[in-house]
């Protein structure tokens, strides 16, 4: 590595953590970044089937149109007069169209900027051997469906920087892993091989950091009452170095927070097993990442470790899931939930009396959520005699008219059933999407980019079978003893946390505030005992399967709770289909800690002692 390179450092701004992400951020990167790079992440499960639709209505769609009127548009002069480099996967399932829209609009400002995209991911042309294959869906075991809306294989982050390396200025793709759009530039301006294992892992996680804007800032953080001024939080800067090392920071003069702890938090989302994070260019082992606060919004990441990747990519195909109805009724009263159950089950059953004379089979679903009761904790609830609540009724049904017969009768509630049924809030009829996952042999998804009209094929980076890449280490395993006495803190006073979903499972992070604490919470949260906590959100009456995970270097736990979202992020009828409150439901979990332990917490923080 030259001198020049080791001390080059490459700052790389994240402005989206979805295609309907804040108009704020680019100008906010822009005016105060000093970037070398702006990224953006449109994609996600529930997009692609989004695109894959947008397409089927009109062939010349299918991608992120913000990234033409909202996010890049607006600004191309100015990223034009910065020399700023723009990578996106806004692409979605029509990145040529995208690509196209875009040089037609920097054409007509007179600018010089060159586009390349990124495609091959598209499997759709190749869905009939796909189903004859006989591929099962990797979590849940589902056949091949039917009815399909998208097939992405995730690719990887060497077709981007083949693209950068060519000249271009604007790279858009179709479905790459999400962190591609941050390795990929490190490929290149690094010069990083596909052996340079470690250097791709430490990618990789400054692209996971990065890629979901604000959450590493001081979004949706546990210690939400420490982050200023969310009106203008502040969007991440990453500080990368040729050896992987790099800085979280975010522009001068903005709100948000960066923190261990919202570091800590964002690495931690949704990778379920840290020592064995599987992306398309490697194997990531995150469990022994160090994070050191260095300064005011400064926290320095370090300590990734990578090995071969595997032979496979994965895929995403969306399928035609039915259709859904879902009613928003006010109830208002004496024993308000008890009258919005009532009311349910007559509605669910007046419909069904007409579904029966229209000889339109039964609902496949229904279900009934009480929002403002506290229905979501279980158990674990607040049980209050609430006397306003909004119940959410849905009824998904295979055919548009049989979700259109609820919809339409779920109003007779407000005159004919319950006291106290107000106006409906809201009432929509939706097309339901399915999630459909399987891996796919590397060698048999050729990734293309193409720049100036010509089209490249970039060599696919070589992998190694599952069972012939062990871990890098064992993880030594910490002491632990429950303590003596009787004295518990709720967990929220220990420790940081966060969930995300992941199809029909949700992640959940837990990190100590202090070394000192780990220990207990490794005690209190076995996989049983979260388990249990969890127990109403568990298929058929079981609690839901629990991995644990540990994370030495961050001082933390990681979980993994199986089919505890029913029907993933699409089709959920839960109040949090996204997990993301998942995590707030465990901050009140009774931790037993040691006398002297409890002493020693810091004033503010509020304990609570067994009776």
């Amino acid at each position: 590595m030259t001198s020049t390179c080791a001390s080059k450092i490459v700052r790389i701004g994240g402005a989206t953590a979805s295609f309907s992400d804040t108009a704020l951020s680019v100008p906010q990167l822009l005016a105060g970044g000093r970037l070398d790079y702006l990224i953006f992440d449109y994609l996600a499960e529930g997009s692609m089937g989004l695109f894959g639709r947008m397409q089927a209505a009109d062939p010349a769609a299918g991608y992120g149109t913000d990234f033409l009127t909202v996010h890049v548009g607006p600004h191309l002069r100015e990223i034009a007069a910065q020399g700023v480099k723009i990578v996106a996967n806004a692409g979605g399932v029509n990145p040529a169209g995208l690509a196209a829209a875009l040089e037609q609009m920097i054409a007509a400002l007179g600018l010089a900027l060159t586009v390349a995209f990124v495609d091959g991911d598209d499997l759709r042309h190749r869905l009939d051997e796909l189903q004859a294959a006989g591929h099962r869906d990797m979590f849940t075991g589902a056949p091949f469906p039917a009815t399909v809306i998208s097939a992405n294989a995730y690719l990887g982050a060497f077709p981007i920087a083949a693209a950068l390396a060519q000249g271009a200025d604007i790279v858009v793709t179709g479905r790459v892993v999400d962190s591609a759009v941050v390795l990929g530039p490190l490929v290149h301006e690094f010069g990083w091989g596909p052996d340079d294992l470690d250097l791709l892992a430490a990618g990789t996680l400054a692209g996971h950091l990065l890629e979901c804007g604000a959450q590493v800032t001081g979004g949706t953080f546990t210690d939400w009452r420490d982050v200023p001024d969310w009106a203008n939080i502040g969007f991440p800067i990453g500080e990368c170095h040729a050896d992987g090392s790099l800085v979280i920071t975010k522009p001068e003069g903005t709100g948000g927070l960066v923190s261990v702890g919202t570091v800590a938090e964002q690495l931690l989302y949704e990778v379920s097993d840290p020592s064995d994070y599987i992306v398309a260019d490697v194997r990531c082992d995150f469990s022994l990442v160090k994070l050191e606060q260095i300064g005011p919004n400064r926290v320095r990441v370090s300590g990734a470790r990578g090995r071969p990747p595997t032979t496979s990519y994965k895929v995403c195909v969306t399928f035609d899931g039915g259709w859904r109805a879902i009613a928003y009724q006010p109830i208002i009263g004496e024993d308000a939930a008890e009258k919005a159950a009532r009311q349910a089950e007559a509605l669910f059953a007046r419909a069904r009396m007409l579904l029966r004379t229209r000889t339109l089979p039964d609902f496949s679903r229904t279900d009934v959520v009480m929002i403002g009761g506290e229905a979501s904790f279980g158990a674990h609830g607040v049980q209050s005699k609430s006397r306003e609540l909004i119940c959410k009724l849905v009824a998904d049904h295979p055919d548009r008219q049989g979700a259109e017969i609820f919809a339409r009768e779920q109003w007779a509630g407000i005159s004919g059933m319950s006291v106290g049924t107000s106006i409906n809030l809201a009432t929509h009829v939706l097309p339901m999407t399915g999630v459909f996952l399987f891996l796919l042999d590397k060698q048999s998804v050729p990734s293309r980019m193409t720049i100036g009209g010509i089209a490249q094929e970039v060599p696919v980076v070589s992998g190694v079978p599952e069972p012939e890449c062990p871990p890098l280490s064992p993880l030594s395993g910490l002491h632990c003893e429950a303590p003596a006495g009787q004295v518990s803190v709720d967990l929220v006073q220990l420790a940081w946390a966060r969930s995300g979903d992941k199809g029909h499972l949700f992640n959940l992070a837990i990190i100590a505030r202090d070394p000192d604490y780990l220990a207990c919470l490794r005690a209190a949260l076995t996989p049983e005992a979260v388990s249990a906590w969890y127990r109403h959100l568990g298929s058929d009456g079981r609690p839901p399967r629990v991995d644990r995970y540990e994370v030495p270097g961050l001082q933390a736990l990681n979980f993994v709770l199986h089919d505890a979202l029913a029907g993933g992020i699409n089709a959920s009828t839960r109040l949090d289909p996204a997990a993301k409150g998942m995590a707030q439901m465990l901050l009140r979990f009774p931790v037993p800690v040691s006398a002297e332990l409890m002493a020693s917490l810091p004033s503010s923080v509020h304990c609570t002692k067994d009776q």
